[in-house]
C-alpha cells in the first residue's frame, strides 16, 4: 500500500519536473536563436531560468543520491564496514601518492614559469599527487586484470 502511494508521488513529481522543463525550453525556443545569442536581456529572462532550474535539479538529484546511499549503508552495517575499509585504503594510497609527487616548476612551451607554477607551489604538489594516484590505481587494476587472466587460463 505504501509503495503504491510512494510510486504515485514519484510519478507526479517527475511529471511536474518534465512540464516545468518543457515550459522553460519552449520559452527559449520561442525567443529565437538570434535573440538568445545576441540580446543579454533575453538571455537573462529566458535562458537563465532554464539554467537555474537545471542546476537546482542537479543539486536535488545529488542530495537524494547521497542520502539514499547513506541510508542503505547505515541499514546494513556489514556494507558500511566494507565501505569504510575501502575509503581508508584509498586514503592511504592518496597519502603515498602525495609523498611520491614533487612540486617542480611548471613551464610553458617558451620556458617561462606559468603563474602559480613556481617551485613549491601547492597546485604543483596536488597535480603530481593526482597523477601518481591515477598511476597507482591503474597499476593495481592492471595487476588484478593480469591475475584474473592468469587464473582463467589455468582453469581452462
Amino acid at each position: 500500500m505504501i509503495d503504491n502511494k510512494f510510486s504515485k508521488i514519484i510519478t507526479y513529481v517527475v511529471t511536474l519536473i518534465a512540464v516545468i522543463g518543457i515550459i522553460l525550453l519552449g520559452r527559449v525556443l520561442m525567443a529565437g536563436e538570434d535573440a538568445v545569442e545576441n540580446d543579454v536581456a533575453v538571455q537573462n529572462s529566458v535562458v537563465s531560468p532554464l539554467v537555474s532550474f537545471s542546476q537546482y535539479l542537479l543539486y536535488g538529484v545529488i542530495l537524494v543520491t547521497v542520502v539514499l546511499s547513506m541510508w542503505g549503508l547505515f541499514k546494513n552495517p556489514e556494507n558500511l564496514k566494507k565501505t569504510l575499509f575501502g575509503l581508508i585504503a584509498l586514503g592511504v594510497l592518496f597519502v603515498i601518492a602525495y609523498f611520491l609527487a614533487d612540486s617542480n616548476v611548471v613551464l610553458d612551451n617558451a620556458d617561462k614559469v606559468l603563474p602559480g607554477g613556481e617551485a613549491g607551489a601547492t597546485i604543483n604538489q596536488l597535480t603530481g599527487t593526482g597523477i601518481w594516484f591515477s598511476v597507482i590505481l591503474g597499476l593495481i587494476g592492471f595487476g588484478f586484470f593480469v591475475f584474473d587472466l592468469g587464473k582463467g587460463l589455468i582453469k581452462s
